[in-house]
């Protein structure tokens, strides 16, 4: 069953729903309406433990091409700071929640991915590239700075210092061979498989239990920030030890034993 509003088309599988950014003539570039759409979708998922892993994807060409500079031009003239302000943090508020919310969140790339385009992909768990892929912060490109919507927090983390600092103050494109390199992503697939790759992974994640999955991406997004390896460890060890009392892992070390596959009830 797909559902489509505001720009994104959500397409359910058991549970792994597929979140596609619908607005392939327009090279999915994000309207207004299409942000409040990703806040609602990714905002609502903090409360659906039925859905355990999200695909993120998009229709035709492109990934995202960033903002949709038309709307946004229309509507200048009339426009106050507080109203920038209020629209750049209603951007800056996806990537957040996509951070948050305790799903895995698989990230497709095709085409061109740039300025919020960019932050979108950088804001994903994984990320799988098409040969296609280019990606760029294209901010700098127009008139305002390379740290946008969190490029300035996710880039570095991700591929160190040099590289961020080389595409964030110029805007030049990192095409798919680069981002593999440099490991901005796992894998570069023909773009027809992308969705089977990413299918496949979100696979193995449904095979563990359900807050074992939770807790793991909640623990890495804090120990990305941790303030040393005593900090990273404490909250390892407090997670384990709230996994330990579970149901699922009393079931998973019996199905272990008994050579068969572990039916997990998230409790």
């Amino acid at each position: 069953m797909t559902t489509t509003f505001h720009g994104l088309a959500i397409e359910r599988r058991d549970g792994i729903e597929i979140a596609t950014l619908n607005r392939p003539d327009a090279l999915n570039t994000m309207t207004m309406a299409m942000i409040d759409g990703l806040l609602a979708y990714f905002q609502g998922l903090h409360e659906r433990r039925d859905v355990r892993v999200v695909i993120l994807r998009a229709e035709g060409r492109a990934f995202c091409a960033g903002l949709d500079l038309k709307e946004w031009v229309n509507g200048m003239a009339t426009r106050t700071v507080a109203d920038v302000l209020s629209v750049q943090r209603r951007v800056a508020g996806v990537m957040k929640l996509m951070r948050s919310c305790p799903q895995p969140v698989i990230g497709l790339g095709h085409g061109i991915a740039a300025g919020g385009g960019f932050s979108l992909l950088l804001a994903t768990d994984v990320r799988y590239a098409s040969p296609s892929l280019r990606m760029n912060a294209a901010y700098i490109k127009i008139g305002l700075g390379g740290c946008d919507v969190g490029s300035s927090y996710f880039l570095p983390r991700l591929v160190g210092q040099s590289v961020a600092s080389e595409f964030l103050l110029t805007g030049r494109f990192m095409d798919a061979e680069r981002a593999l390199r440099v490991g901005l992503v796992s894998e570069i697939v023909p773009e027809d498989k992308l969705l089977e790759t990413g299918l496949a992974l979100a696979g193995d994640m449904l095979a563990t239990a359900p807050m074992g999955l939770r807790l793991t991406k909640d623990a890495l997004n804090l120990n990305i920030d941790a303030a040393g390896i005593d900090a990273a460890m404490a909250i390892e060890d407090r997670q384990q030890v709230m996994m330990i009392a579970t149901e699922d892992h009393k079931e998973s070390v019996a199905a272990f034993i008994a050579k068969r596959p572990p039916v997990y009830r998230d409790r």
